[in-house]
């Protein structure tokens, strides 16, 4: 092969892998920037206690189980430990740290949708991805501290494994519905 042909070769085989790299550059610009910027947000409250974020799905939590008959209390933390504790039942059952208010794993839905933009919808399923990540992510708190309040034996599984799939679980879900109706499906604009 000359080096003619060599060039060609390349190209070619850069013009297949293109609207892939596209693809993974686009992931990882959003992705590393919607870090960088939760990171400031983090920083805003550091020694100060729970940031807001995570003091809203705290309460949230708390409400919901109060509603379920599971009597709890919020009992804040030192300052500088940065969590709050759930009081259920009559007992510490848990703590709420910011790792908990599932933004992290929300930046990463959001940073993959994106990266497959398809214009306002894009918008739209991001955002009602995100209120059904919240609601996923509350309900698994919920049954965690249901779950250390009653049958505490499962408390390793329940932390380490279970929960844990329940909020990857519903990602993957919304990742592949993306991909699948929307990310992929041609409109009628893209067809004609």
């Amino acid at each position: 092969m000359d080096e003619f042909e060599l060039n060609k070769y390349f190209c070619s085989m850069f013009q297949d892998f293109k609207p892939v790299l596209k693809i993974l550059l686009r992931f990882i610009i959003i992705y590393v920037v919607l870090v960088l910027g939760y990171q400031f947000y983090l920083n805003g409250f550091k020694n100060q206690g729970l940031d807001p974020v995570s003091e809203w799905v705290a309460k949230q939590v708390a409400y919901c189980q109060n509603s379920l008959g599971y009597t709890t209390a919020l009992v804040d933390g030192k300052p500088a430990a940065e969590t709050s504790w759930f009081y259920v039942k009559g007992k510490y059952v848990s703590r709420m740290v910011e790792g908990c208010n599932a933004i992290s794993v929300m930046i990463l839905f959001v940073a993959f949708v994106f990266a497959f933009y398809k214009g306002m919808r894009t918008f739209l399923f991001a955002g009602a991805g995100i209120v059904l990540l919240h609601g996923m992510n509350v309900a698994r708190i919920v049954g965690l501290n249901i779950v250390l309040s009653d049958h505490p034996e499962y408390s390793k599984v329940g932390h380490d494994y279970f929960f844990p799939a329940i909020i990857y679980g519903s990602i993957v879900l919304l990742w592949l519905i993306w991909v699948q109706f929307f990310a992929l499906k041609r409109t009628e604009n893209e067809i004609n």
